[in-house]
């Protein structure tokens, strides 16, 4: 059965740890980054994964191999190799674009080089290849390889899908976005992201007045109208989903999404939810029930509602990966047909 593979950088995350747990550990470390978190969720709603990074040859990272396999991922394509891994330190129940310390210069994923994987070898029993734009936002080196990687893809007839992740605190190295991930997504068939992260990574309009009009119909018919843009700036790409998460200073949370695909817009219920766990790794959630459904052929409204669920759910999970399986996301998806 063919694969879908994952690659980006794998990193460790020190949070705070809850207010119960802080007299025993005063942090808490979990294994995280972007492309792993995605690949988890998959493994635990059985669809064959593997994930492509790169990890020094060091005890430690044996046994986040170790568990990494235990969660069902295979990891043949990790190379082994530099001296360390990333690290990042996040605020606890923070967001990646807020209370964020990024501690990844010079860890072996961001010494990656053009020529260092064999792609051939890779992806050589893969149908979908996953990547993110934190990849390319490290250095340049890694650009490069990431164009590299969905240049081997394509020649492959391989689906390529990328999520449009802006990290500000991670574009440093001399290049802004846009004049990096056009090039990139050209070779997209399926882009994931938000109407602000597509405005900064590939310079699609934007309408500064859309908070202002604040309903969820102008956020989704402003989704459509972004969707349309990329579709027609790069024609490889057949389907663009967009996410809304608005959360109020109370900590209440409102979740919607949609799915342009096939000349039609998909458009999730709205779910809600008063407190939230943890905000890391649930895009990445998203990602995986919408890679979940495309690989198994549900319909584009099931696909859309399945992976909101699952993004949803991920809210109330401590640390970086989703612990739900079918059940636990199929039954948030009912609940929220309900409403």
């Amino acid at each position: 059965m063919s694969k879908v593979l994952c690659f980006g950088e794998l990193l460790l995350r020190v949070s705070p740890s809850s207010d119960e747990e802080m007299d025993k550990h005063p942090f808490a470390l979990y294994v995280g980054g972007a492309e792993a978190n995605t690949a988890t969720a998959l493994a635990g709603w059985n669809i064959p994964v593997k994930y492509c990074t790169v990890l020094p040859d060091n005890f430690m990272s044996k046994y986040v191999l170790e568990y990494l396999e235990y969660k069902g991922i295979y990891t043949s394509s990790v190379i082994l190799t530099g001296n360390r891994i990333g690290v990042y330190y996040l605020d606890r129940g923070a967001d990646l674009k807020s209370s964020v310390v990024y501690d990844r210069d010079y860890s072996s994923f961001a010494g990656l080089k053009r020529g260092m994987i064999d792609w051939d070898k890779v992806l050589r029993d893969v149908s979908w290849f996953n990547f993110t734009a934190i990849s390319p936002a490290l250095n340049a080196n890694v650009a490069d390889v990431c164009l590299e990687a969905v240049e081997a893809a394509s020649r492959k007839n391989i689906t390529i899908s990328v999520d449009l992740n802006y990290r500000s605190r991670l574009w440093k190295y001399g290049k802004e976005p846009i004049d990096v991930m056009p090039e990139l997504v050209k070779y997209c068939d399926v882009v994931m992201g938000n109407i602000w992260a597509a405005n900064t990574l590939l310079g699609t309009s934007i309408d500064e007045d859309i908070h202002v009009k604040g309903t969820r119909q102008a956020y989704l018919d402003h989704a459509k109208k972004t969707s349309l843009e990329i579709i027609e700036r790069f024609p490889k790409c057949k389907t663009v989903a967009n996410t809304f998460r608005f959360d109020s200073d109370k900590n209440d949370l409102s979740y919607y999404t949609s799915l342009y695909t096939e000349g039609k817009q998909y458009n999730s219920p709205e779910l809600r939810t008063e407190g939230v766990v943890d905000r890391s790794g649930s895009g990445d959630c998203f990602m995986g029930g919408l890679i979940y459904g495309s690989y198994l052929y549900h319909s584009p409204q099931e696909i859309v509602n399945y992976a909101t669920a699952a993004a949803f759910g991920k809210l109330q999970e401590q640390g970086d990966s989703t612990k739900q399986d079918i059940l636990r996301v199929s039954k948030i998806k009912k609940d929220s047909q309900k409403d």
